[in-house]
């Protein structure tokens, strides 16, 4: 089939649905491909690129929308190219069929099928295909670019001749791809970066990249976690804590970025205006949600404004095409591997099968019906963990038989060692000649007593490692040391080099366990 990629005609959207590399790719499923000329442009690739990726470079959008099986789009149709829609076409873009009711319908009515990117399921086998994290890990990360350009001083702290500069404070508001990404690159800038989210259970992957979790007191019935890796609508009460404790942080912030989103439903409102108003003056808020309604009060989607008291509020809606080569190469992936789910036999057929939980639930429109909402995919996001089994509490005399049994069955097992050691040396006795017995009894007690030194020393203070060659080292040491007096010459001059050889061995082994202790103290 061909596949095929009009210009985007949105204002100021740079991206593109097809990349050269992404073509190649594609041209293996048995596809071929096509693009309006000048459809890469602005995300710098050119028409020569595609062409010599195997490419056909068409010459406008009426051309393509006819010539395509299927339309691949970043944003949504626009009226004048549901027109273009035939039956049996299929498209496939960002829809956002919940708040697009009327574009469903019209999509509907013309007999396409409609695969929308935001409602592919948040399991694991599609993350592949998960556009909207492509698209949210480049808005947070360009979401503290723009603050830094915003932002009057440095983010990380630093001393100087002319004075102390003390580290940029930063708060980001959610904690999902988007406010991840916020804080890897707000940490990596050096500033002392705050996040919050409604889900606990986030907390470990915050602190985990150098931020600092803002704790909320609230019972765990109230918290916002929800399946699907979104967050929930939250309680009232719940809802009172948060705001109570952002109005607490707020005069402490230099730059808030807020990222809330819940599918579906307009963005929260957050970051209210006497917030705002208690901020620094210079102060900047980037909201990423600034398309959904914004989680501030005082955003304007598209617009940069400054506040009364100084406080730059950025409301753009378009920060993933601000780093349109970027954000085309990743969404075009995005799309190539959506095309190989729907060409299982990669052999140019589409295959639209109902039954795949991934197909199912991103399809919003197939055979002339609207198929949005999907129904719950079979696979879980998020597996449900086991509860764990509470220890059982033993009684006092329960414990006491435990501890009697475990006495017994040790008394048991030295008892049998000693008897077996016993009946092994009464055995050599018999038959071993009296030299050897000499010889063995010292070897017994340099292992008895080399023993003994070893393991009445802390585990604490060496590694394992350590422990097993000191402890070879010291059974050596004694038997020299018992060896050392012989009348022999030989003898004498061999176990005084094995006193030499081995105590260089113990004395090196616990400077090296001293010096990797001293890795883990602080000086």
């Amino acid at each position: 089939m061909k596949i095929g990629a009009p210009k985007e005609i949105t204002p100021g959207e740079a991206r593109v649905a097809l990349t050269p590399e992404s073509a190649a790719q594609i041209t293996r499923l048995g596809h071929a491909c096509l693009v309006e000329a000048g459809a890469g442009a602005a995300a710098g690739f050119t028409d020569a690129a595609y062409r010599a990726a195997g490419v056909e470079v068409v010459a406008d959008a009426a051309a393509l929308w006819a010539a395509a099986d299927v339309v691949v789009k970043v944003r949504g149709p626009a009226p004048e190219e549901v027109a273009f829609l035939r039956e049996g076409q299929t498209l496939v873009a960002f829809f956002w069929p919940a708040q697009n009711p009327e574009l469903l319908e019209a999509c509907r009515a013309r007999g396409a099928t409609v695969i929308a990117m935001d409602m592919v399921p948040r399991i694991s086998r599609a993350q592949k295909m998960d556009a909207l994290s492509s698209m949210a890990n480049l808005a947070g990360y360009r979401a503290v670019i723009e603050a830094a350009n915003n932002f009057g001083r440095f983010f990380t702290g630093q001393v100087t001749a002319a004075g102390k500069i003390p580290p940029a404070k930063v708060l980001v508001v959610g904690a999902g791809v988007a406010g991840l990404a916020a804080i890897g690159a707000s940490v990596s800038l050096g500033a002392i970066t705050h996040a919050f989210d409604v889900r606990p259970e986030v907390a470990e992957q915050i602190e985990s990249m150098g931020a600092n979790f803002v704790f909320l007191d609230f019972e765990p019935s109230q918290d916002g976690a929800a399946t699907g890796g979104y967050a929930a609508p939250q309680s009232e009460e719940f809802r009172a804590k948060q705001l109570a404790k952002f109005r607490e942080l707020a005069p402490e912030m230099d730059i808030v970025i807020t990222t809330a989103l819940i599918p579906g439903r307009p963005a929260p409102r957050l970051w209210t205006a006497d917030m705002v108003a208690a901020m620094k003056r210079g102060s900047v808020i980037v909201d990423l949600a600034a398309e959904r309604g914004g989680n501030c009060e005082l955003t304007v989607p598209d617009q940069r404004i400054v506040t009364g008291n100084g406080v730059v509020v950025i409301g753009y809606t378009d920060f993933p095409s601000r780093m349109a080569a970027q954000a085309s190469s990743l969404y075009a992936t995005n799309i190539r591997h959506m095309l190989a789910d729907l060409t299982p036999g990669k052999d140019g057929v589409i295959v639209q099968n109902m039954e795949d939980d991934v197909i199912r639930g991103a399809t919003v429109t197939h055979a002339g019906a609207v198929t949005f909402p999907p129904p719950p995919p079979k696979v879980k996001a998020i597996a449900a963990a086991r509860p764990k089994e509470k220890p059982k509490e033993l009684t006092p005399a329960e414990r006491r038989a435990q501890e009697l049994d475990a006495f017994r069955a040790q008394t048991r097992s030295q008892a049998a060692l000693l008897a077996g050691g016993g009946v092994l040396v009464l055995l050599a006795g018999l038959y071993a000649p009296a030299s050897f017995l000499q010889h063995f009894i010292v070897f017994v007690l340099a292992v008895f007593v080399g023993f003994q030194v070893i393991w009445n020393v802390s585990h604490a203070l060496h590694t394992p490692l350590m422990s097993v060659t000191n402890a070879i080292s010291s059974i050596i040491i004694l038997g020299a040391l018992l060896q050392i007096g012989s009348g022999s010459f030989l003898v004498i001059l061999l176990a005084a080099l094995s006193v030499f050889m081995a105590g260089i061995n113990i004395v090196g082994g616990f400077m090296v366990t001293r010096r990797m202790l001293a890795m883990f103290q602080k000086s």
